[in-house]
């Protein structure tokens, strides 16, 4: 363990150095809100990024707990991460997994080197939290697939350099039938970028539009018609992290440093509650350290990360009525972006179907 703790100590040190230098501000979210891709490439450079792949493709082959240790330490400081965090949490993996080779090296090396920016094309319009309500189609052309249809929500399509997309291929009674993932650049012919702007004036979110995209035969996810198995255990990767869980953590900080007796009980219920959820993390780590597509785990963690930090902000409502703590400190920023917490990787209601689905298969 003393070489997580070291590890640790390095982490917090750069982010320490960054934020004395005035290069980042903590912020919440940060995993989805705060991008700096220079940041981003300082992780690279220390073997930060893709750290459980092999050194093949650009890894560091380490554990997973070692990566967990990584990502608790950023989502902590609120360090601006949202460069790397899609393709480093959730593709890269997903390459890894269920990609050829050829696919492995065309994209892994670029996502640990912190050059490659990946967007999420999963949710539609109109479709909510059902990802098998996919409209955007691929249609087989020679020497590969015509891509055509729009994704909302996408955040940081304005800057990405990559897609992941899912898309129907064939028609089925089944909607979780005939589904396909894909890899495409952002940059080819038929795509285009429209900015959504939320409630605090951030943007992140877009609408991204495909009309008549070719993406070549060798930009397929794994096996094509099987994308439903494939995104079940990505999102995996996807729920079980520590950011459904510390995404509130700088206002949980700044709540602990408060020092109000108002709500030192609330928050001391907070500390034990996160003490728990971060042993589920651990566990959720450790799983996939064993090869396994951990998604009971995952949802389990999805869904009480999701109450924790409603029950964080709702302290810090708490705190800001009484005057602790005024609107303009991170709470306020917080509050403001806390609409997506239930929603983003799955509603709660999605979640405990899933639970139940899984409970029911035991």
């Amino acid at each position: 363990m003393s070489a997580l703790s070291d590890l640790r100590r390095e982490v917090r040190d750069l982010c320490r150095s960054w934020r004395a230098d005035g290069r980042y501000r903590p912020r919440p979210d940060a995993w989805l809100r705060s991008f700096d891709l220079d940041f981003s490439k300082a992780l690279a450079e220390r073997g930060w990024l893709g750290m459980t792949w092999p050194r093949s493709v650009g890894g560091a082959e380490r554990s997973n707990l070692a990566r967990l240790v990584v990502t608790e330490e950023l989502l902590r400081a609120g360090a601006p991460v949202a460069a790397h965090w899609i393709g480093d949490r959730q593709i890269g993996p997903s390459i890894l997994r269920h990609g050829t080779p050829r696919l492995q090296q065309e994209i892994l090396p670029g996502i640990a080197a912190g050059e490659f920016v990946f967007c999420l094309g999963m949710s539609e319009p109109d479709a909510g939290s059902d990802l098998a309500a996919v409209r955007t189609t691929g249609t087989r052309v020679a020497g590969g697939w015509r891509i055509d249809g729009r994704k909302i929500w996408t955040s940081h399509a304005h800057r990405a350099t990559h897609a992941y997309l899912l898309a129907r291929t064939e028609k089925s009674e089944v909607k979780h039938a005939g589904l396909t993932e894909f890899v495409l650049d952002m940059s080819d012919p038929g795509v285009s970028v429209s900015p959504i702007v939320d409630m605090a004036g951030s943007h992140h979110f877009n609408e991204v539009v495909f009309e008549n995209v070719f993406v070549p035969e060798e930009r397929v996810i794994g096996v094509e018609g099987n994308a439903w198995r494939q995104v079940t255990e990505q999102l995996a990767y996807e729920r079980g992290g520590p950011e459904r869980v510390l995404s509130t953590y700088p206002v949980l900080e700044e709540l602990l440093g408060s020092g109000d007796e108002s709500v030192a009980a609330e928050v001391g219920e907070l500390v034990a509650r996160l003490a728990t959820l971060r042993a589920l993390c651990a566990q959720v780590a450790a799983a996939v350290d064993a090869g396994e597509a951990p998604v009971r785990a995952a949802a389990t963690l999805k869904y009480l990360g999701t109450a924790f930090e409603r029950d964080v902000l709702e302290c810090a409502r708490h705190a800001m009525d009484s005057g602790i703590v005024s609107p303009e400190s991170t709470l306020g920023e917080a509050i403001l972006a806390s609409p997506g917490f239930s929603i983003r990787g799955g509603s709660s209601e999605v979640l405990l179907s899933i639970l139940a689905k899984q409970e029911a298969r035991r």
